[in-house]
């Protein structure tokens, strides 16, 4: 899947527009500044190295966030209908959509995903991007995190959480926060579990765009050979029988 530059560019517009809208001074203008300094970048990323993954392509981060932040406010209507209470802010769960994977941007001065230049692992392993290896190693959640503090951006506690476990159990560092049993150790809100929904789901779709229409288009020789003999083989067979009332019963089967 590729973006038009057209598209690319309403998509940025749009995710500005989430900022605009629903987060309050003086965060919005914290945020706005932030995201102004780096718009080249957070433009024209993709949201993961590889085509096996989700939007492996220029523009795919933004598209991917605009998605995550459109199904939370979504996800979270069905939860409050069905009776979860709202202990969070509107602005809390955008927020959280917002940045929930802005550590895959990197550091101020040295951008995670580089363009490979590697034409055998692109064309075999589609790995379109490769990581900067100047970088230390740090897991997305919490370089997300680092990068707002870095800014002076201010999180609330359940922000600071939804950020850092929006991966889920697909993260077992996540595992003391969401597997546990004693009641007074169980998260506080669903917000959590609302951004992680949010964002798996919004994966999953850009992952069916991408490969669904791919799969089946390939014609199996071998199955359609094992096929073709079977038929033959049963069409001699039913030839051999001269009673038509018993052929056209094996016919049938």
């Amino acid at each position: 899947m590729n973006l038009s530059a057209k598209q690319i560019q309403e998509n940025y517009y749009e995710f500005l527009g989430y900022i605009k809208l629903y987060i309050s001074s003086p965060r919005r203008e914290q945020l706005e500044t932030f995201y102004k300094k780096h718009e080249e970048e957070i433009m024209l990323m993709p949201a993961s190295h590889k085509k096996a993954y989700h939007n492996a392509f220029p523009g795919g981060y933004v598209d991917h966030v605009n998605s995550v932040i459109k199904m939370s406010l979504a996800i979270n209507k069905v939860w409050v209908d069905f009776g979860a209470e709202q202990n969070y802010t509107i602005e809390e769960l955008v927020f959280s959509a917002i940045n929930h994977d802005l550590g895959k941007l990197g550091e101020e001065d040295n951008y995670a995903h580089l363009p490979s230049t590697d034409e055998w692992r692109k064309k075999n392993l589609g790995e379109m991007y490769k990581f900067n290896d100047v970088l230390a190693y740090m897991s997305v959640p919490e370089r997300s995190i680092k990068l707002l503090v870095d800014n002076d951006i201010k999180l609330t506690n359940n922000e600071w959480l939804s950020i850092r476990l929006h991966d889920g159990l697909y993260d077992p560092a996540n595992e003391p926060y969401l597997k546990n049993y004693m009641p007074e150790l169980k998260p506080r809100t669903s917000l959590i579990f609302i951004i992680h929904q949010a964002d798996i789901m919004a994966s999953r779709i850009e992952f069916e765009k991408e490969w669904l229409p791919k799969f089946g288009k390939k014609e199996n020789k071998k199955d359609n050979f094992k096929v073709n003999n079977k038929t033959t083989a049963k069409n001699r067979a039913l030839g051999s029988i001269k009673s038509e009332g018993l052929k056209s019963m094996l016919d049938s089967l």
